[in-house]
């Protein structure tokens, strides 16, 4: 009997075996997490400092939650009158998480809001050119600065008129940042406004062209006795730059003393202020922030310093970077501040894109004054406390000589200067 031979089959590669082992042991790892999950109500948290097996008890979606999610949604499938946007009642899901931090300004953004917000915080956009503010309070948004050579200058548009609808929304109805996104759009195109006006205790309309805006968010004049005036709208990517620029111009014209003006500035970007308070301020902590584990980090400035008297005018709309700013130049006693205790916002956001485009803003620290001053809810009282009152005639247009918190401003710096 002839003997066979038959040859051995061939070994898979070594490398492949170990890639389905890996992938074999993951999966059995995930579907062991999965079971442990279910069974003993706890997940397992894998985070960039920490790690750590967390009660199910401390879950926003635990069971309960999304099996109501689910049972409200079958109502609405089967008893709500008219079809309904499935995307609509995902976003106020999004939205209504954060809203409920009981935080105002803790908020997720759409993918098109969170475009609107970036071209904001750039200072380039198709809008009208004003600059808001809005009470946290009550909400309402009014305007705190008409830009020259922009759309809602030519339309009329003055400072201090109160904005009451967009369109057919409510000013008062949503955040600033969303009620913004309703301002701005598709360059040629119209936007209709209802504003009141306090001079003349009327309400007028006005439909405003939106146009390609480039914001200055620094004005600068030197006034009589060579005092230097700033006026700092909002604290943008740019406006640093523009303080530079404008502060320089001013030197070269003999500038001996400088006014800052504040009022109703909002804020704006930690680090556009910080780079100004660099210019300003001597060598020294800036401003530092503090989150919920005690992580610090801390802004300072270098020992080059301007070396002019300085008043600094603040209002109660004077928030967030422009608080940073008035809380510096207090703790430094490196000059006067004029006017009334500013909003009292010493908290900080931070922005985190998602991969959808969209976004989510925050709350993530507190920040303190170099004295270790937090002002949340509290604000930054002037050296000299100053009511603003308007003396110039009612519906006329702004004008300096009126206005008696700059005219107290012009006095300090003129016993500085002497």
């Amino acid at each position: 009997m002839d003997r066979q031979y038959y040859e051995p089959k061939k070994r898979a590669g070594f490398g492949t075996g170990i890639f389905f082992g890996v992938l074999l042991t993951v999966i059995l790892l995930i579907i062991g997490v999965k079971i442990y999950t279910n069974v003993a109500d706890e997940y397992l948290v894998i985070g960039p400092k920490k790690s750590g097996i967390v009660s199910s008890n401390s879950r926003i979606l635990d069971r309960d939650t999304l099996g109501k999610i689910e049972e409200l949604l079958a109502y609405m499938d089967i008893y709500y009158y008219e079809d309904y946007d499935s995307e609509a009642v995902k976003t106020a899901l999004l939205k209504g998480t954060l809203e409920g931090l009981g935080d105002p300004y803790s908020v997720y953004y759409r993918p098109e809001e969170y475009t609107s917000i970036r071209t904001n915080t750039a200072g380039n956009y198709h809008g009208i050119g004003v600059g808001l503010t809005q009470n946290a309070e009550t909400m309402e948004v009014s305007v705190v600065k008409v830009y020259e050579n922009t759309p809602a200058e030519e339309a009329g548009l003055l400072d201090g008129d109160r904005i009451l609808m967009v369109g057919d929304v409510d000013a008062a109805s949503m955040e600033l940042s969303l009620l913004v996104e309703k301002i701005r759009g598709e360059e040629g195109t119209k936007v209709r406004l209802l504003v009141f006006r306090e001079s003349t205790g009327e309400s007028m309309e006005f439909n405003v062209e939106r146009r390609n805006v480039e914001l200055s968010s620094v004005s600068s004049e030197l006034l009589e006795g060579k005092i230097g005036y700033i006026q700092i709208s909002e604290f943008h990517a740019n406006t640093a730059k523009q303080f530079e620029d404008q502060t320089a111009a001013l030197r070269t014209q003999g500038m001996e003393g400088m006014i800052v003006d504040l009022r109703g500035n909002p804020g704006g970007l930690v680090t556009s202020v910080v780079q100004i308070l660099d210019d300003i301020l001597p060598e020294g902590l800036l401003v530092y922030t503090e989150d919920k584990f005690g992580n610090r980090n801390s802004y300072s400035s270098d020992e080059r310093c301007m070396d002019y008297p300085l008043v600094v005018l603040v209002d109660g709309s004077s928030a967030s970077a422009s608080e940073i700013f008035a809380g510096a130049i207090k703790d430094y006693g490196y000059g006067t501040l004029i006017g009334t205790t500013t909003f009292g916002k010493g908290i900080v956001q931070t922005i985190f894109p998602l991969e959808g485009g969209d976004a989510v803003k925050i709350t993530t620290a507190r920040y303190f004054t170099p004295e270790g001053s937090n002002i949340h809810g509290v604000g930054i009282a002037p050296h000299e406390t100053v009511d603003y009152k308007y003396g110039g005639p009612k519906g006329e247009p702004y004008d300096r000589q009126y206005d008696n918190q700059f005219q107290r401003a012009l006095e300090v710096m003129r016993g500085m200067l002497d």
